[in-house]
């Protein structure tokens, strides 16, 4: 399901965001249209994403998502509607690449979280998925591939 994980030193780097704090259950609804929105923000000004988007939690619980639909940038974007301009600091992550839909992406956190744990890690409370390879690329799920990084301490 993941791949063997490994730590890895993520730098800082600027995003266009929405953040988004909704019942766990919510996140089909969501997601798409944030995404939409945020890439229609950057077109509008005139900014290329600089990396494929991805999604920051800001915290893990079990019952709610709070997190930033985010898509990595240059130059910071104007500020418009649900769409800001920020950052994702430096980290020290543990990362682990998942194959499959998204529909596995829990159990594939859970695999991802044992090895993080067993290998003696203490994870922070945040984590953040980057959608390499999805639905636009294939309609196989299969084909789909998310990097899954944990910052540990």
């Amino acid at each position: 399901m993941i791949e063997p994980p490994f730590l890895a030193d993520s730098p800082a780097h600027l995003i266009a965001f929405i953040r988004v704090l909704i019942p766990r259950e919510r996140i089909r609804e969501v997601m798409g249209p944030g995404i939409g929105e945020v890439m229609a923000a950057l077109s509008d000004q005139g900014i290329q994403p600089a990396g494929p988007w991805f999604t920051h939690h800001l915290r893990i619980d079990a019952a709610v998502f709070d997190f930033k639909i985010c898509v990595p940038i240059e130059a910071p974007v104007t500020p418009i509607g649900r769409v800001e301009s920020g950052h994702v600091p430096a980290a020290r992550v543990a990362r682990t690449l998942y194959h499959g839909p998204y529909d596995n992406l829990g159990a594939a956190w859970g695999e991802f979280m044992d090895w993080i744990r067993s290998a003696g890690h203490t994870p922070l409370d945040e984590a953040w998925e980057c959608y390499l390879k999805g639905p636009e690329a294939s309609d196989d799920p299969n084909d789909w591939r998310t990097e899954l990084n944990r910052p540990i301490q």
